[in-house]
C-alpha cells in the first residue's frame, strides 16, 4: 500500500507565450505520489510531459499552483537550499543525458556523491558498482564523446540513482536503449525506489515500459487522467 505523500502537485498550470499566440500546456493539474508508487505518464509529443517533470523537480516555476516534495514547497526555498534539497531528495534523468564532457563515465556518476561530501575513493567505488549494474564497467574510464547514445543514457541513469534519492523523475529513460538494457534500467529504477521507500515517476512513449509501473496516466490540456 502507498505510504504518506512524497510528491504533491496542486492545481499546476503552465504555458508559453503571450496574448493570442500563447500556448497553454495544462491547467489545474494535480497529482499525489506516495512512497512505494511507480507511475508512468504518457501522451503525444508536445503535450507538456517534459515541462511537467521540470516543474515537479523544482527546475521551473509553474504559472499557478505549487509542488511539494516530502512536505517542502519548492517555491518557499531560496536557490541554494533548493539546489541542496534537490540533490538530496530527487534523482532526475533527462532525455538528453547532460553528462559533463570533460569527465569520464565513472567521474560523472561519482560527482553527486563528491558534491555531498563523500570521500573520493568511496564515491568512485559506488560509481563503479552502478556502472557494472548497467553493463558499463568496461567504459568506466571513457569520456562521453566516445560512448554511444544508449551508453550515455545508462551513465546518466546511474548518476541519477547514485545518492539513492527517494523521488526519481525520469524523462524517457529507456528511449535510446535496446530491450535488454531497458529492462535492466527499469529494474534499477524500481529497485532504487523500493530500497528508499521512495517513488518513481517516468514519462514514456513505450507501452511496455509504462506497463511495468503500477499506474499509467495520460497528460492532456485538462490535466492527468487514467490511461
Amino acid at each position: 500500500m502507498p505510504g504518506e505523500p512524497l510528491l504533491v502537485a496542486e492545481s499546476l498550470a503552465r504555458g508559453f507565450g503571450e496574448g493570442e499566440g500563447r500556448l497553454e500546456l495544462f491547467s489545474a493539474l494535480s497529482l499525489t505520489l506516495g512512497a512505494g508508487e511507480a507511475v508512468a505518464i504518457v501522451g503525444p509529443s508536445g503535450c507538456g510531459k517534459s515541462s511537467l517533470l521540470h516543474l515537479l523537480a523544482g527546475l521551473d516555476r509553474p504559472d499557478a499552483g505549487r509542488v511539494l516534495v516530502d512536505g517542502k514547497d519548492w517555491a518557499s526555498l531560496a536557490p541554494e537550499p533548493k539546489a541542496r534539497w534537490r540533490g538530496e531528495a530527487v534523482g532526475f534523468v533527462f532525455q538528453m543525458h547532460h553528462l559533463l564532457p570533460e569527465l569520464t563515465a565513472e567521474e560523472n556518476v561519482a560527482l553527486p556523491l563528491l558534491l555531498a561530501g563523500v570521500a573520493d575513493s568511496a564515491a568512485r567505488a559506488q560509481a563503479r558498482e552502478l556502472l557494472a549494474r548497467v553493463g558499463l564497467v568496461r567504459q568506466a574510464t571513457s569520456l562521453p564523446r566516445i560512448l554511444s547514445g544508449g551508453e550515455r543514457q545508462r551513465v546518466a541513469i546511474a548518476r541519477a540513482v547514485v545518492r539513492r534519492p527517494r523521488l526519481l523523475l525520469c524523462d524517457e529513460p529507456t528511449g535510446s536503449l535496446d530491450a535488454a538494457h531497458a529492462a535492466d534500467v527499469l529494474d534499477l529504477l524500481l529497485g532504487t525506489a523500493r530500497e528508499r521507500a521512495g517513488a518513481l515517476l517516468l514519462v514514456t512513449h513505450d507501452p511496455g515500459v509504462a506497463a511495468r509501473c503500477g499506474t499509467v496516466l495520460t497528460l492532456s490540456s485538462g490535466g492527468l487522467v487514467p490511461a
